[in-house]
């Protein structure tokens, strides 16, 4: 008889510890580690001389990275593993250092106060609303815009902008870095993008449209989603990460005001943090729920079969799902 393989608190203890990651990462990337290591590999004492901070502190460090799998070491020299010469290197264009920053100076704090927000079902301090929100943004979209880049240049090459000779006006929702128009006006000179969010948040967007050559083709629409005039003559709609944070009923208006915005033939296009039908997956997506928890007054993570029937009831035909280099699928949807 097989015997049963015994419970042990290892898990628990993972869990507890969880809070390290980020905070190793964030002083890794804070003291260029990656950027040195991209070069060529190194012994701490001179990663150590290189960056001003002392052999002690890039020991602990360097060897927890090694253990997370973000540095290799040979002998006494530590490297970059594929995944943290892709993503923490400054010079990159996947760069992910700025989210790292994001996670431990702004997330982390706010849940710390996650015991009591459980009880009351509110966050002390919301980051869904203008007043509170904006310098909450402002502070790191910009970080964000490589996350969602790969995926809205994938969109670009499906809706086959390449290849158009007639004008396509792209309506940005909750434009944020501006990385959904900004790609798809790389892709064709004929794109013209209206990028729709807060007056502090929309200063950064024009900023990125401006490195990327095409803010001669960003108008810009400041205002509440819901109280601002998006026109009616777009041919694509995102909205990329934003109907968490609006919750149900808003994302339901949200919808409706978008198919209205569409011309007959235009699709929406809407990135979402998924989870499946009886919310057990994937890890992520439930933990980023509690962030919403933490963050917003409504805001949660959907379903592919929820967000569905939202554009369905909007008016919109063939909810469907386009894989695309991110965290999770593109949702599509069609006014016909």
């Amino acid at each position: 008889m097989k015997k049963a393989k015994a419970v042990t608190p290892e898990r628990l203890m993972q869990m507890a510890w969880g809070y390290a990651p980020p905070l190793i990462l964030e002083a890794a990337v804070r003291q260029g580690v990656f950027d040195r290591l991209d070069r060529s590999p190194k012994t701490v004492v001179q990663l150590a001389r290189e960056t001003g901070t002392s052999v002690r502190g890039l020991t602990a460090i360097c060897n927890a990275l090694v253990g997370l799998q973000f540095l290799a070491r040979s002998g006494d020299r530590y490297r970059l593993t594929p995944e943290s010469a892709a993503f923490l290197v400054s010079t990159k264009p996947a760069y992910q250092g700025g989210l790292v920053r994001h996670i431990s100076k702004q997330l982390i704090p706010r849940w710390l106060d996650l015991a009591a927000i459980v009880q009351t079902g509110r966050p002390p301090k919301r980051t869904d609303t203008e007043r509170t929100g904006v310098s909450f943004f402002a502070e790191f979209v910009e970080a964000l815009f490589p996350l969602s880049y790969a995926a809205a240049k994938a969109l670009g090459a499906h809706l086959e902008l390449a290849r158009t000779k007639l004008p396509v006006s792209v309506l940005d929702i909750a434009a944020g870095s501006g990385v959904w128009g900004i790609a798809l006006a790389e892709q064709s000179p004929h794109v013209r993008v209206s990028a729709v969010d807060w007056p502090g948040v929309l200063r950064i967007t024009r900023k990125i449209a401006a490195r990327h050559g095409v803010v001669d083709r960003l108008t810009t629409i400041p205002g509440d989603l819901m109280k601002v005039n998006f026109g009616k003559h777009h041919q694509v709609a995102t909205l990329g990460q934003i109907l968490h944070s609006e919750g149900r009923e808003r994302s339901r208006q949200l919808l409706k005001k978008t198919f209205a915005a569409l011309v007959p033939g235009g699709t929406i296009a809407i990135m979402e943090f998924l989870v499946n039908d009886q919310r057990t997956a994937p890890p992520i997506s439930l933990l980023f729920a509690v962030n919403m928890l933490v963050n917003t007054q409504a805001g949660d993570t959907f379903s592919f079969q929820e967000i569905s029937g939202w554009l369905r009831a909007a008016g919109f035909v063939r909810p469907r799902l386009l894989e695309v280099p991110a965290i999770s699928p593109l949702i599509l949807a069609t006014k016909p």
